[in-house]
């Protein structure tokens, strides 16, 4: 399999080639952190898992590969911060760069999920939950990936039900 071949448009075909019993991580790419969420292997639960310090992408992709291996990883979703009037900013380009290059050192296929609004309702719930501003800051970003992760299964459990559904 090619580099371009582990690239997915969209989390369903992502889902195809993922190896059967493997989970998803998910990952919220940000400029100073990168927050990381896991599902389980029935795909239909995200979990936060921790947030590593932004450095140069060899550093974070081993980092992400140790994880990667701990937890039976076999696909990868990353959140894409696209512009509230869906066209594509220069971070989501940026963030697009980092994927592929991730891809290339890894090896695992990838697809993008669209984040807008992620770190928002994610913040707002921590504050209803009445965290304090520090224990928000420090878990935010892995909750974010949990939220971005939470968002890609839940669409794939609706496709498949509709897809059960429709052989009935």
């Amino acid at each position: 399999m090619q580099v371009p071949d582990l690239i997915n448009d969209n989390v369903l075909s992502l889902i195809n080639v993922l190896p059967e019993g493997k989970k998803l991580l998910g990952i919220d790419l940000g400029t100073k952190t990168i927050g990381l969420a896991v599902s389980d292997p029935s795909l239909k639960i995200a979990s936060p898992i921790k947030t590593l310090n932004r450095s140069k992408l060899k550093k974070n992709s081993l980092e992400i590969a140790r994880i990667a291996s701990e937890h039976s990883i076999g696909g990868i979703v990353v959140g894409m911060p696209i512009n509230m009037d869906g066209t594509m900013s220069a971070r989501a380009q940026a963030t697009k760069d980092w994927a592929f290059s991730l891809v290339e050192l890894l090896f695992v296929p990838i697809a993008f999920w669209d984040e807008r609004l992620s770190t928002v309702a994610v913040e707002k719930a921590m504050i209803k939950a009445d965290l304090s501003r520090k224990r928000r800051a420090k878990q935010i970003d892995s909750a974010a990936a949990t939220y971005i992760l939470q968002g890609a299964l839940d669409f794939i459990q609706m496709d498949t039900t509709k897809k059960s559904s429709d052989e009935k």
